[in-house]
């Protein structure tokens, strides 16, 4: 019967969610947010359609993103998204109920991980199992977790950023912070209403992080027209941007994140401690494509840094390599019911 039973992995993060069909790869990567009406607490929209209402709803509409640095925040949305992300990856003629492979947060409690075990059998999952993101993103980036070797692996998402050091296919020292993509946002829209005035939405100060941000100043700097509303005037007004800026504006961010690694490193077994400075730190995640963000990571640690190949990928496609060889990982896989 295992023909039927279809198998799939999700990324489920706090900005995106991406769903993993092994033999098809990544058919689906939309942000996690839902629209919600106001009066009858309706699902109106999920993923991508729903993000394009973000700051734009009227108020009957409101636009909720169901996870909170990297955990569950709201349950039943949760649950109803995870639903419309099966339904949409496995086609709606579907009628076998798939195996399901979620990705958690190395921090996270039992609670959080039952929530997340909850959601996914509730929203039409056979069985379902969750693996830490440190894990799974070793495996999406090609990393060989099962020798006798240390690797790093920083995951610097949307909501949290993940630091574990993994060595024969288990974590041996890990740290988990909350802050990575979104408090990168944040720092840069209050930074712009601080210094010019202006207030601008979380989209356009991702817009801004992803056009011009950099870990380092440049010499040759980026600029960018930054439109928003005038907080004296109330009236629309744009302004021009340089990336020197925006390594300020975040600085406190960045270090914070450098400070997680350094964490780390420093409780690992000088054996292991060895190993990273032959195999270097391995970055994945959406926010470790931050320009120069290797380079910084290198200048504050001494060991090389390097971004991994689909570093936005790494992690979904953890969830499908793991799927097709639970045998080989079972001892990262945490739960099943």
């Amino acid at each position: 019967m295992s023909f039927f039973s279809k198998k799939l992995g999700i990324d489920l993060g706090t900005a995106n969610t991406l769903v993993f069909l092994p033999g098809k790869g990544i058919v689906l990567n939309e942000p996690s947010v839902v629209a919600v009406s106001e009066q009858d607490n309706k699902i109106l929209a999920v993923g991508l359609e729903a993000k394009n209402m973000v700051g734009r709803t009227p108020d009957n509409i409101i636009a909720y993103k169901p996870m909170k640095d990297g955990v569950i925040a709201d349950y039943r949305v949760t649950e109803a998204m995870l639903r419309y992300f099966i339904d949409k990856a496995l086609g709606k003629w579907n009628i076998f109920k798939p195996d399901v492979m979620v990705s958690v947060p190395a921090g996270v409690t039992s609670t959080e991980r039952r929530a997340v075990i909850e959601a996914a059998l509730k929203a039409g999952a056979k069985n379902a199992y969750v693996v830490k993101e440190p894990i799974l993103a070793a495996i999406g980036a090609g990393i060989p977790i099962q020798e006798a070797i240390g690797h790093m692996v920083v995951d610097i998402g949307g909501g949290t950023t993940d630091v574990a050091v993994i060595s024969l296919g288990g974590i041996v020292s890990s740290t988990s912070v909350k802050c990575a993509g979104n408090r990168i946002d944040y720092a840069i829209a209050d930074y712009i209403k601080k210094t010019f005035n202006l207030a601008i939405g979380d989209k356009t100060a991702e817009d801004i992080k992803i056009k011009i941000g950099s870990a380092i100043p440049l010499e040759e700097e980026l600029t960018m027209i930054v439109k928003g509303r005038d907080f004296v005037s109330g009236l629309p007004r744009s302004t021009e941007m340089k990336t020197n800026e925006i390594v300020k504006a975040i600085g406190k961010e960045l270090r914070e994140m450098i400070k997680a690694i350094k964490d780390v490193l420093q409780e690992t077994p000088p054996e292991l401690a060895a190993d990273i400075i032959d195999q270097g730190i391995i970055m994945t995640g959406g926010s470790s494509m931050l320009r120069n963000l290797p380079e910084l990571v290198f200048r504050r640690t001494g060991v090389k840094a390097t971004l991994a190949e689909d570093a936005l990928y790494c992690v979904a496609k953890g969830t499908g390599i793991a799927l097709e060889h639970l045998h080989t990982y079972k001892k990262s896989i945490i739960s099943k019911r």
